[in-house]
Formats: C-alpha cells, sequence, structure tokens
C-alpha cells in the first residue's frame, strides 16, 4: 500500500494531527522502573517484524511510537544505481513506509517508498524527539546477500550506517572497549566479561544486525553468505585495526543445539568468536536447546515466530494477556528480544523484562 499525494488539505491536517496525538501518547518514553539499570544483555524486549511494511504501518515512525524494542528492515543492494533498497520482494524498487524526514512532523508525511539511508534518517529523527526511547535493535535482512565485488558490500553498508545514524549506533568497536581502557580481543571475549552497557546508558542508542536473506539462501550458486562475510569483515578490520569502521553485528541464523558457531570450518573457525548475536525460530529452541547457555555468556538471542510457540497464539492480534504472557515465558527461556507481529500491541511492544 503507497500512500498518495493527492490528499486534500483537510486530510493532511487531520493526518497530521494524528500523528501529534500518537507522538503524544505512545509508551516510547516510559521505562519501565528498574528495567534501566539491567545491562542490555540481561533484558528481554519485544519486537516487530517486518516492520517497514505499509500494511504494517503507513510510516514507520509509527511502529517505533509502539516502543518496540526492535525493527525489521529487509534490504536489496541494487548493483546499477548503487543504492540500498527496502522492500520485501522487489529487488530493483522500494515497498516501505519510510520518509525523507528532517523533522519530527515530516515523520507521518510527505511520500513513502524511500531507499534505506531515508528509513535510517527516519530512525534518528525520531530518536532525537524521543531522547529516553532505546535501545533499539534494528535487524537487517540481506535478500539476496551482499554484492561487495559489484561496489555493494560491507564497507559501503558501514559508511552509509555512519553518515545516516552517526553516534547513535552501538558499534562492535564500543563493545570491545573496556571500560578502565584497553581492548577485549574479540566481541565474544567482551560479551563474556559482562561488558555490556546499561540499557539507560544506551538511551537514543541503535544496535544493528545483520542476517542471510531468503533469496540468498535459496541461491545454490551463493557460496558466500550474509553472515561470513560480515564476520570475515568484522575479523579482518580487527586485525588492520580499523575495527571502529563496522556498525553491524553479524548473526547466526537458526536454531540449534550447541554452539552454533561451529558450523563456521576451516579458515572461517576465525571468525567464530565475532558472532555475539543469534537469531531463529522460538519453538525450535524452547523444545530441548539449552537456551540458558546463550544467557550464561550474555549473547543476544532473537526468537522468532514467537507465537508458534505452543500453544499457539495469533501471530497479529492476540490479546494482550496473550501476548505478555508469551514474551514473559520467552524472557523465562533465556530470549532477549521476542519477535512478533503484534503490531496493536504498545503495552507489549515496550515490555523491558527481567532476562532468565
Amino acid at each position: 500500500m503507497t500512500m498518495r499525494r493527492t490528499l486534500s488539505g483537510f486530510l493532511a491536517a487531520g493526518l497530521l494531527a494524528g500523528a501529534a496525538a500518537l507522538m503524544s501518547t505512545a509508551p516510547a518514553d516510559a521505562a519501565p522502573t528498574g528495567t534501566g539499570d539491567l545491562p542490555f544483555g540481561s533484558a528481554t524486549t519485544v519486537g516487530l517484524h517486518n516492520t517497514y511494511d505499509p500494511a504494517a504501518f503507513p510510516f514507520l515512525a509509527q511502529g517505533l511510537d509502539t516502543g518496540t524494542g526492535m525493527i525489521e528492515l529487509d534490504l536489496w543492494p541494487n548493483i546499477v544505481t548503487k543504492e540500498w533498497k527496502v522492500s520485501h520482494s522487489n529487488p530493483l524498487g522500494n515497498g516501505n513506509n519510510c520518509t525523507a524526514a528532517t523533522t519530527p512532523a515530516q515523520l507521518y508525511s510527505g511520500g513513502t517508498n524511500k531507499n534505506l539511508e531515508n528509513c535510517l534518517d527516519d530512525v534518528r529523527v525520531w530518536l532525537a524527539a524521543h531522547p529516553a526511547a532505546g535501545p533499539l535493535v534494528i535487524k537487517l535482512e540481506l535478500k539476496p546477500g551482499f554484492s561487495a565485488n559489484l561496489g555493494m558490500g560491507p564497507d559501503q553498508l558501514d559508511t552509509l550506517i555512519a553518515q545516516h545514524l552517526g553516534s547513535a549506533v552501538l558499534r562492535p568497536a564500543d563493545l570491545l572497549a573496556k571500560p578502565g581502557g584497553g581492548s577485549y580481543a574479540s566481541l565474544d571475549a567482551a560479551v563474556r566479561a559482562g561488558n555490556w552497557p546499561s540499557r539507560s546508558a544506551l538511551a537514543g542508542k541503535v544496535l544493528l544486525y545483520a542476517i542471510p536473506g531468503t533469496v540468498e539462501l535459496d541461491n545454490p550458486f551463493d557460496t558466500l553468505h550474509t553472515d561470513v562475510e560480515y564476520g570475515r569483515h568484522l575479523r579482518d578490520l580487527a586485525a588492520a585495526g580499523r575495527i571502529g569502521q563496522a556498525q553491524v553485528f553479524p548473526s547466526v541464523l537458526g536454531a540449534a543445539a550447541g554452539d552454533p558457531r561451529g558450523r563456521y570450518t576451516g579458515t572461517d573457525a576465525s571468525i567464530r568468536p565475532w558472532f555475539v548475536v543469534f537469531d531463529g525460530d522460538a519453538s525450535t529452541y524452547v523444545n530441548g536447546i539449552d537456551t540458558a547457555w546463550y544467557d550464561a555468556a550474555h549473547y543476544l538471542l532473537v526468537m522468532t515466530d514467537s507465537h508458534k510457540v505452543a500453544p499457539e497464539i495469533s501471530g497479529t492480534d492476540p490479546t494482550a494477556d496473550q501476548a505478555r504472557a508469551r514474551a514473559e515465558q520467552l524472557a523465562k527461556a533465556h530470549a532477549s528480544i521476542v519477535s512478533s507481529d503484534w503490531r496493536k500491541l504498545p503495552t507489549v511492544q515496550s515490555l523491558v523484562l527481567p532476562r532468565g
């Protein structure tokens, strides 16, 4: 669904008034008592799947207004125009609810279907208007993967993110920095040492992580997936003393028993310590996988399709009690983020619970 620019002045005024009311009543700035002192890796929040979809929200900012702990953007690198498109299934164009906002009011008006940089601008403008909100996780699905050999690789993605989010990004280098000076050797070492800042210290901050995309995974000719490519990128930047350039955390996709980083073998075994984010199906995680292992190491564990955990509840319109009970259930099962399509439940999206 695309917002048409033929709205009358009356309707446009009504839209802006409604947006202002939504901004004033949103729970985004209301942090539950005591949760701000929790280290980022010791809390459970709720996230929104495919937040960019116009069918989910007319404007991306309305998804942020729910107080959610995570939004998701699907990316398509356009190797001809050198633009990062945001869409579910259009590899050449945009299909999203991002605007070209430079002020908070513009978050709820104007044309949509913008490139990634505009989506990031929307996030930056929204966070500036809600300084107590966050930390916000942005999940990036690289639908067909990177095209580094054609100028659309990790370096280019890092540059774009840095240009449009700037100091709002919690970078891998920030997590590596020891409080008393010096640096941990890897993200794994930093996280196991409990180096996550408190949630209150991360107010207004964004953590981005990337997963391989569905098109990439189904492509038999693609032998270098997003997780490996960005993992190598981090490893090599660290070895070259340039880790500060990295803006994204790679993630291991797919729930699996044991340490799923064991899939990285041979020369890629050296990228294992650069993975501290894990993303997979909630039902698989809670049925026989030792999720306490992730919690004990302070790894981030994103549980997707959380509504399908038995007993299954609605994926889009559960009651607030049902959704909250599911979030509490998965918090006890050591999830860091409970991913859902519960778009109409801001009281659930804004939950911050102790993990475990």
